[in-house]
């Protein structure tokens, strides 16, 4: 599901809203969900997952191409923690689904 998905299948469920309206909600929700996470803090939406903040400590990769060392800095990436009823929802009901999207 895309962004735009969401908004879409948001307006429909819920009536009294436009999907303009939609669309500004999840903007503000993903804009407050960023900025939150690049301040630091960790997100948790109870059911769903956490979003949080993992560090990677600088290193030296190689560019599979020419085999060239290729220096990575430290950085942070994005970390999500599937919740246990996320866990459940999909090990029992989801279908095996072919990720080619041709």
């Amino acid at each position: 599901m895309v962004r735009s998905q969401l908004i879409e299948l948001l307006s429909q469920e819920l009536e009294g809203l436009s999907p303009k309206d939609m669309e500004l909600a999840v903007k503000l929700l993903q804009e407050q969900m960023i900025d939150a996470l690049a301040h630091g803090g960790r997100i948790e939406i109870r059911g769903f997952g956490s979003f949080s903040l993992h560090y990677r400590r600088p290193k030296l990769a190689r560019n599979p191409k020419t085999g060239a060392a290729v220096p990575l800095g430290e950085r942070h990436v994005v970390h999500f923690k599937p919740g246990k009823e996320l866990r459940e929802l999909v090990d029992n009901d989801a279908p095996l689904v072919d990720n080619d999207d041709d």
